[in-house]
């Protein structure tokens, strides 16, 4: 399973690119507004320091303007995929996309009919919102469940793309699930990293060896 960050934050993507922890990068327009700075030099920078996809999200809700902005988003960069939402003129985008050889994201996925749409249009990923679903009421993780199975049925080469991830369990239930991508924000990468047993350990690993050195004071490893 492939680990994207939701996030326009310059310095978060470098903290875990560095880690080698960072597949590829998901923005949109409210995270690029949440930054200082202009956002197409922000989105420049990203595409530049990320080897994997980027998607950058179009703003316009006609197939032209869509894709006026999918062919201008994709000179910042080869690694570009272009975010469009899943509304019937943003599926007519997707098409003509997909035939110029531009690899599109299809966001604000909330059924499996609406994947299965996206899809057959020529998406290269869906990004079905489970937190949003679970915020209303709903099962967000049974989505996935049957939009992978759907996918494995009939061989889609879509990639489902798990977005709006509220938690660490909302990765590791989408890893066992099977989707193919997860895309969450720096905080809840974050928390992945740690345990407390790992810190406990740790601090009585260090505290031992204090000792060792302690009663060899010139100990060399």
């Amino acid at each position: 399973m492939k680990i994207f960050l939701d996030t326009a934050n310059i310095e978060s993507i470098k903290k875990y690119n560095d880690m080698g922890l960072v597949d590829g990068v998901t923005t949109n327009p409210t995270l690029l507004a949440k930054e200082k700075g202009n956002p197409a030099e922000i989105m420049r920078e990203i595409v530049r320091m990320v080897d994997g996809p980027v998607s950058l999200e179009v703003v316009g809700t006609t197939a032209g303007t869509m894709l006026e902005e999918a062919y201008r988003l994709k000179k910042y960069g080869k690694n570009v995929v272009v975010k469009i939402p899943m509304i019937p003129e943003g599926l007519v985008a997707v098409k003509k996309l997909k035939a110029d050889g531009i690899e599109t994201n299809v966001t604000l996925v909330f059924s499996a009919n609406q994947a299965i749409l996206a899809a057959k249009a020529g998406a290269a990923y869906v990004s079905p919102f489970i937190g949003r679903l679970d915020d209303s009421g709903q099962d967000g993780m049974s989505l996935i469940r049957e939009i992978v199975q759907i996918f494995s049925n009939y061989q889609f080469d879509t990639n489902v793309l798990v977005a709006s991830v509220r938690h660490p369990m909302h990765v590791v239930e989408a890893g066992k699930i099977g989707a193919h991508v997860v895309t969450l924000p720096p905080d809840i990468l974050g928390k992945m990293l740690t345990h407390p047993l790992t810190d406990k350990g740790l601090s009585t690993f260090l505290s031992d060896w204090e000792k060792v050195k302690k009663e060899n004071p010139n100990l060399v490893i």
